[in-house]
């Protein structure tokens, strides 16, 4: 399987300190750490990744769970790192999910952000069409692609993620850093069950939830356990979908409470 070289951002740490990888979720990137990276480094060596077809990593036609993991699975070789702590949000947990279940020698401990094993209805179509059709050429400030997006997306929160996804174009205007055609195509296999049956992990595993999402239910907790018999499940009180971004401060003290019990 080729690999990709992927896109790095370290966010500190002690040279001495464990290291800890952090995985985003879909159309996000090693940007969306910045916060809880550089505190988490007051704990831990920190590394966040751009997988594939999103921020500055490469763009590739493959995009699947085996092959995203076997690029960080070639990163980890590439930094001479032969075990870390990872630590995965949505997209970015079942691919931890599944790199530590087929690489449990390489890891240290698994924590999954708001995202359970199972496989979830299709999703996000609606998104990656208005994205499509967005005329990002014409565009000279990022505020009007926010402004454009208001008709069909309610959420401010949610129209400035999408934005983040564009840079701008040195021809005029702006384009998208992510892989919007891929993506768009990979999105039955990234809603898929990861692991899959017959896989698992004895490690220390932790589930963190949000209170207020609906991805991880209390009915999920049996499917969790039968993959990660030794998994917690952590519920974040006034937190969505994006525990770190909101309850950022409780989601650094559950973390590095229960790596600290881990080491």
């Amino acid at each position: 399987m080729e690999t990709l070289d992927l896109a790095e951002r370290a966010y500190g740490g002690a040279e001495d300190a464990p290291a800890l990888l952090l995985l985003h979720g879909l159309l996000g990137s090693s940007r969306n750490w910045q916060t809880a990276g550089k505190k988490l480094s007051e704990s831990f060596k920190v590394f966040a990744l751009d997988l594939r077809n999103h921020g500055s990593s490469p763009h590739d036609p493959h995009m699947d769970y085996p092959t995203m993991a076997a690029d960080v699975l070639a990163w980890m070789d590439r930094k001479g790192l032969k075990r870390l702590h990872v630590l995965g949000h949505s997209m970015g947990g079942k691919v931890a999910m599944y790199l530590t279940c087929r690489y449990p020698e390489r890891i240290q401990s698994l924590t999954v952000v708001d995202i359970a094993p199972r496989a979830y209805p299709p999703r996000w179509e609606r998104e990656f069409a208005t994205m499509r059709r967005m005329p990002v050429h014409h565009f000279t400030k990022r505020q009007e692609a926010e402004e454009w997006l208001e008709k069909d997306i309610s959420d401010w929160a949610f129209r400035k993620f999408l934005v983040s996804n564009l840079e701008r174009d040195p021809s005029g205007g702006f384009r998208w850093i992510v892989n919007l055609g891929i993506l768009e195509s990979a999105l039955p296999n990234l809603f898929r069950q990861i692991p899959e049956p017959g896989q698992g992990y004895d490690g220390p595993v932790l589930f963190l939830r949000g209170g207020e999402s609906k991805f991880v239910a209390d009915s999920d907790l049996q499917m969790i356990k039968g993959f990660f018999p030794r998994a917690q499940l952590v519920t974040v009180d006034g937190a969505g979908h994006n525990v770190h971004f909101d309850q950022t401060e409780r989601f650094i003290k559950v973390v590095v409470d229960n790596l600290s019990d881990v080491r």
